[in-house]
């Protein structure tokens, strides 16, 4: 399934933004206060006190405005109270650069009493007054001076804002690699409450010998060879988020005794799915759970995949150090080179018998029928899909190495791209095209990621070239898993949400907006969901 990189490293980035930024707003304004004192003949005119003319305009702006509007004024005590402060903050800086402590400590002390001025103000929402602002005006320019007269000019002073600056830019750049790494491993985790329901049914499955023979009996079913029936495909290692799309499917299915649903897993999670699926009822539709590890004919001279699973460099850069990586963190995702992510493109050879499939991904939701699919006609068209370059990045080449001649002769880098995760096949006609060779061809070609970095949708583009038919977007709603901003009456629209990105709704990084979409569907009062907490 294609993913993408969630939102984790923008809380940093805005910190450090700010905080950059503030010192650049210091930078600028002690600039100018530093220029202009560089220009007043010794600082005289700023030590003079105030004329009647100014007192009273300066009193009749204090009587006529809010705190506001005050700390905006050019002719209020909060604006002059606010700059003074700016320029000690610069000074502060300079002051501590050279070991000055003691003007430090002088500096920091006034800057904090004019701060607690300030909070004041706004508190009572009234200007700053007068008896208020002089002591602290008159205090502060007198520390600016002493700093002046110890040599700390406009030059200084830029030199160490700016190196002050880069070291913060620097701590920004390494602070936003830890955090896209950590997003990364948080949505790559597994919850404790899906290990504990893993766990739980894993025990069933090797406790209960019944489990296993009705197991046996399902393989047998006629039904999942009966191309008159409609037949959805998902392939998945979380059996949580399986029973979601399942259950979701039959809940707003028109004849759910009609569906079967080809259930592919691991090893690993093969009993505990088993289960689960043997153990509920879905509406009396029928369910089909297989292990991967039973097909002998993928092996690693027939998939390149498995090659590329096998090979040293690949290895070490899926699997290993994450933080002693050049890329960002989410193309290294071991899940976008792993098997069951691949299956996908051996559909009519793992169902030689069927002829038409609903591929779903295990992070989606059904909202609407989806049989109806089965009979849109996709103009002999292998693939029906929903185009995103409704998008403005959703184009090919965003996705693809069109520097590389193998791309850029072949396929057009304005061609538009569309969603994997609600896909019909036609088996029928991905047999007479040979889409699986197409795959074969390009997978062997990006052994050194040279094509494209990262998941299954870049091969499934250049695979599925020229055979894909556009679906209605209303079928297929992408986003839930990273857009905080979707319009409700989209997804309400929607016949399949899909919650494609980090924020899947069974991690806590849920945007909690959405996750009562997926959760409706969770059988809550099963007593392996209350016991393992989920939620």
């Amino acid at each position: 399934m294609r993913r993408r990189a969630a939102d984790f490293r923008r809380p940093v980035r805005r910190r450090f933004s700010r905080r950059i930024w503030t010192l650049l707003g210091v930078f600028f304004v002690a600039g100018l206060v530093l220029f202009a004192l560089h220009h007043n003949h010794g600082g005289d005119e700023m030590r003079k006190p105030a004329t009647d003319k100014s007192t009273s305009l300066l009193k009749e702006s204090h009587r006529n405005s809010n705190f506001t509007e005050q700390i905006v004024s050019a002719m209020s005590y909060s604006r002059q109270l606010a700059e003074q402060m700016i320029l000690a903050k610069a000074y502060l800086i300079v002051a501590k650069e050279h070991n000055n402590l003691h003007l430090a400590w002088e500096l920091s002390s006034k800057i904090r009493l004019c701060q607690l001025a300030l909070s004041k103000g706004a508190k009572r929402q009234e200007p700053v007054k007068l008896e208020e602002a002089e002591p602290l005006i008159k205090s502060l320019s007198s520390l600016i001076f002493k700093a002046q007269d110890m040599h700390y000019d406009i030059a200084t002073t830029i030199m160490t804002m700016r190196s002050h600056i880069e070291a913060l830019e620097e701590r920004a750049n390494a602070a936003l690699v830890q955090s896209a790494v950590f997003g990364q491993l948080a949505a790559e985790a597994l919850p404790k409450s899906l290990h504990c329901l893993s766990v739980k049914l894993s025990l069933d499955w090797l406790k209960k010998l019944p489990l296993q023979k009705l197991a046996g009996n399902t393989r047998n079913y006629p039904q999942l060879v009966d191309n008159n029936l409609h037949h959805f495909c998902i392939f998945s290692d979380n059996v949580l988020a399986t029973s979601v799309v399942v259950n979701s499917t039959v809940s707003n299915a028109n004849h759910p005794k009609q569906i079967v649903f080809h259930i592919l897993t691991n090893g690993v999670n093969y009993g505990a799915m088993q289960a689960w699926f043997l153990s509920n009822n879905f509406k009396g539709s029928t369910v089909i759970v297989q292990n991967i590890e039973e097909f002998s004919w993928l092996s690693s001279s027939y998939a390149p995949i498995l090659r590329q699973l096998s090979d040293a460099d690949s290895r070490a850069y899926y699997f290993g150090n994450p933080l002693d990586a050049k890329d960002e963190p989410k193309l290294r995702n071991p899940k976008y080179i792993s098997l069951l992510n691949h299956l996908r493109f051996y559909i009519p050879e793992i169902y030689p018998q069927l002829e038409k499939v609903v591929f779903l991904d295990d992070d989606v939701v059904v909202q609407k029928d989806l049989t109806s699919l089965f009979t849109i006609d996709l103009h002999e068209n292998v693939n029906g899909a929903v185009e995103t370059c409704l998008e403005t990045f959703h184009r090919y080449y965003k996705y693809l190495n069109f520097s590389n001649p193998d791309i850029s002769s072949k396929f057009d880098p304005q061609a538009c791209a569309w969603a994997f995760g609600m896909n019909v096949f036609d088996l029928v006609a991905w047999r007479r095209a040979n889409v699986t060779a197409r795959y074969h061809y390009w997978q062997e070609r990006n052994s050194g990621r040279t094509l494209w970095k990262l998941g299954t949708l870049p091969p499934g583009l250049l695979a599925f070239y020229g055979l894909t038919e556009p679906l209605d977007r209303r079928w297929h709603v992408l986003g839930l898993g990273y857009d905080t901003n979707l319009d409700d009456r989209l997804i309400e629209s929607a016949a399949v949400i899909h919650f494609n990105g980090n924020m899947k709704p069974w991690l806590k990084l849920a945007i909690s907006r959405y996750k009562p979409l997926w959760a409706r569907y969770l059988h809550q009062h099963h007593p392996y969901i209350r016991d393992c907490a989920v939620s």
